[in-house]
């Protein structure tokens, strides 16, 4: 369904818009270098967050770089419930706005009988 992702279509890309494709990729060596949290968090938190985006290239480039951090398959399975449970929480609170549409709650938030 989704073409291979190849080094040629990433020279493509960088050929199309170079100084972008530079910055993005700064911009990403850097979201994931060591700091207040350890790549291999910031990996998990990505293959969490490539879940909730559905992104099938970002699952798979993030599963395996999370493996290569230390990465237990528990943890990345963990990770993936995590994002699960956070999208389907999503979900419950924007109830929140239905009711209100159907005129179940007041303005300040308080339910109708």
């Amino acid at each position: 369904m989704y073409p291979a992702a190849t080094r040629e279509l990433a020279a493509r890309r960088k050929e199309l818009a170079p100084e972008i494709n530079d910055a993005f990729e700064h911009f990403s060596r850097a979201v994931f270098a060591d700091g207040a949290l350890p790549e291999k968090t910031k990996q998990l938190i990505a293959v969490a967050v490539a879940h909730v985006t559905q992104c099938p290239y970002c699952i798979t480039g993030h599963t395996k770089l999370a493996r290569r951090k230390g990465a237990e398959p528990d943890e990345v399975m963990e990770a993936i419930w995590v994002a699960a449970e956070m999208r389907a929480g999503g979900a419950y609170a924007h109830s929140t706005l239905a009711l209100h549409a159907l005129g179940e709650t007041s303005t300040d938030g308080s339910a109708h009988p």
